[in-house]
């Protein structure tokens, strides 16, 4: 009996198969430039001269790579926050409520609308407004603004550097640096736009580098689930390193 894997493989073989065969149906190429649009495939047929058929193969590949990153990303985002929330408990040290409640007032405006925001939201979803659901809420952006120069003083010196305590020497910059590329790579897959031209495996190094420094194991378990690198060395249409 065929093994499941097998199996699979055979299925993911076939699809690529009928894939293949109607991107050359005149009808097929109509109903995505109608649907997807022409300006969405415009970047992947400048990118292949203007070749339909392998356009729409990078295409196919760029979702895939987007959903692989999407999935070690949204770990990544999970792992940051959770040990930046670790730092600013301590922090707070013993005052009333939570850190999330700003009561030295360090936080910037926005930073607080963010929070209310999320508070707002479990309470239209008649959710209890704790500290993990409110945290859980809060973007990547927010994490990433508490690591921006205007908490150099207030957050970073005192705690916030305690979250990598892999990083020698410990630079705020750098790790915002870090971040702020990956932000802006979830961005771009969350409103499903072109990631090929971006420099994939660069990103993917980096995601691994901040998570090892906060923790070597969640690095290490992170590169060992991730589907990246394996759809990274498929790109069609290019010989360079994506």
């Amino acid at each position: 009996m065929m093994s499941d894997e097998k199996s699979r493989r055979n299925t993911a073989a076939g699809d690529d198969m009928q894939v293949e065969d109607s991107v050359t149906d005149p009808t097929h190429r109509a109903s995505v430039e109608r649907y997807v649009t022409q300006a969405r495939l415009g970047p992947y047929l400048a990118e292949v001269d203007d070749d339909y058929a392998l356009a729409e193969e990078l295409y196919i590949w760029n979702l895939r790579a987007s959903g692989a990153f999407h999935e070690v990303l949204g770990v990544f985002e999970v792992t940051l926050r959770n040990a930046l929330c670790e730092e600013l408990r301590q922090w707070h040290g013993k005052r009333t409520g939570t850190w999330l409640d700003d009561p030295t007032a360090v936080f910037d405006d926005r930073r607080i609308e963010q929070i209310e925001e999320a508070r707002r939201i479990l309470v239209q979803r008649g959710k209890p407004t704790t500290e993990g659901r409110v945290v859980a809420e809060l973007s990547l952006g927010f994490w990433r603004f508490l690591l921006s120069k205007r908490y150099q003083n207030t957050l970073w010196t005192s705690h916030l550097r305690r979250a990598f305590p892999g990083m020698k020497p410990q630079k705020r910059e750098v790790v915002y640096g870090h971040v702020e590329a990956l932000l802006t790579l979830r961005n771009r897959i969350a409103h499903h736009e072109p990631i090929h031209r971006f420099p994939l495996v660069n990103l993917h190094d980096r995601m691994l580098l901040v998570s090892a420094w906060i923790d070597p194991d969640i690095s290490i378990w992170l590169a060992g689930l991730s589907r990246v690198p394996s759809l990274l060395a498929t790109r069609p249409g290019s010989d360079t390193e994506a």
